[in-house]
């Protein structure tokens, strides 16, 4: 894409995505939205879910969430369903 691309636009420049701030986290992308309690909320169950747990087959930590309830074992293979965001 450049200037002699018919489908550009040269008099809006491309804006860059925002980036997560220290104190917010991943809720970062939010920016001024929501409110703190929600924000913080949130990026405590999306660190908790994108950790390895562990395994109640094995007793490793292993396993990896796929998608809601979905959760796969590296270390025995197992794919199986279980709680939403994070093992208990």
């Amino acid at each position: 894409m450049g200037p002699d691309d018919p489908g550009s636009n040269p008099g809006n420049p491309i804006l860059k995505m925002t980036s997560k701030t220290k104190k917010a986290r991943a809720a970062g992308r939010f920016g001024a939205r929501y409110g703190k309690r929600a924000k913080s909320k949130l990026s405590e169950i999306e660190s908790k879910q994108r950790k390895k747990q562990k395994c109640p087959f094995c007793g490793k930590k292993g396993t990896k969430r796929m998608s809601t309830g979905i959760w796969k074992c590296s270390k025995c293979d197992k794919k199986f369903a279980s709680d939403a965001y994070y093992l208990k």
